[in-house]
């Protein structure tokens, strides 16, 4: 198996597609990060949230790839925000993870109520100047919060993680990152299971000989998004990544897309305070 790379604004290459661990147990990461490693994945992203970052690095070992080979993602905690504790924080996932770097560290929320979102990004900053993380990033970042962080620091963001499916696909704020050069990474690519049964993907899968998660992880890919569907289990971690055979065609990408009813399968980043 192979994946496509894309060039991020900060000139860091990464594999577009990638291993999500959200939900993954600490006690069945490393097993499933090993498997994701031997289907042929080359980018697992964690995050200190999901509690499962020594299982991530104790998979990747145990995979035998060499460490510079994987494109590695963890994010700042909801807990840890500010200048110094999202430095601390990524210290403590290195530990964790058995690292000396990470590939790229995100804010995960940006809880605005908080407020806190600006002097974490500031520690960001900081971080990479250390050589604690090669790019930086955010997700869950509304336009308003994207244009504060860059006006404060003149820095911007390699990638913006968000929500992102053909029942959610956030064209205005798509097409903001864009503008700003910011890469978009989806999260819960496939709606949480929520697009499996939808009668349009599976006319159209059926046409490639593929499933319908094959089909909506080859339109996230055709449409430029880095993508990251998650599994524990090894034949659809396998399946997952075997989409590199087949091209949608506009009018397929179209259809797709036109199933948008901006219906979120987790909280509204304005939400999470």
């Amino acid at each position: 198996m192979s994946t496509t790379m894309m060039h991020l604004a900060d000139g860091i290459e990464i594999p577009q597609l990638g291993f999500g661990t959200w939900q993954v147990p600490q006690a069945d990461a490393a097993a499933a990060v090993e498997a994701a490693l031997k289907a042929g994945y080359r980018h697992i992203d964690t995050a200190q949230m999901y509690q499962n970052e020594a299982g991530v690095g104790e998979g990747l070992r145990a995979s035998g790839v060499s460490r510079d080979e994987v494109f590695l993602t963890t994010k700042c905690n909801n807990t840890t925000h500010g200048f110094d504790a999202s430095i601390a924080a990524l210290e403590q996932s290195l530990d964790l993870l058995g690292l000396d770097h990470v590939d790229l560290y995100l804010i995960h929320w940006p809880q605005p109520s908080r407020d806190e979102y600006a002097a974490t990004w500031k520690g960001f900053i900081e971080a990479k100047k250390r050589g604690l993380t090669r790019s930086i990033g955010v997700s869950n970042f509304h336009i308003p919060y994207l244009e504060r962080i860059i006006a404060e620091t003149g820095v911007t963001p390699s990638i913006n993680q968000i929500e992102l499916h053909p029942l959610l696909t956030q064209e205005p704020l798509v097409a903001e990152c864009r503008r700003l050069g910011v890469a978009i990474e989806s999260w819960s690519p496939l709606a949480s299971g929520g697009i499996i049964g939808n009668p349009v993907i599976a006319e159209i899968a059926q046409g490639y000989g593929k499933s319908v998660a094959q089909t909506v992880i080859r339109w996230h890919l055709q449409l430029g998004y880095i993508v990251l569907p998650k599994s524990v289990t090894p034949a659809r971690i396998a399946e997952n990544i075997d989409v590199f055979d087949f091209e949608l065609t506009p009018t397929e990408l179209q259809r797709i897309s036109a199933l948008n009813e901006d219906s979120r399968t987790g909280p509204d980043p304005a939400d999470l305070g």
